[in-house]
């Protein structure tokens, strides 16, 4: 039981808010920018082309759930 509690509480600390990343305040990746490129034209958008890291996160969970990509079942 104490070696679940462990893995659950490891995992659950995998994912960070953007807002706390080290790297949060880097401009995007280009993995980033081309996704957001994809769903921006999918959602009717302009890109923002000087996003941060974290900022593009935000904003990838925010196009994810207009387009319904990446939605979670």
């Amino acid at each position: 039981m104490e070696k679940y509690v462990q893995d659950s509480e490891q995992k659950g600390n995998m994912v960070k808010d953007p807002s706390q990343w080290v790297t949060g305040q880097e401009p995007m990746t280009g993995a980033q920018k081309s996704y957001l490129s994809t769903l921006c034209e999918e959602a009717g958008e302009e890109l923002e082309e000087n996003l941060s890291k974290a900022e593009a996160s935000r904003r990838i969970e925010e196009l994810q759930q207009k387009t319904g990509r990446g939605a979670h079942k």
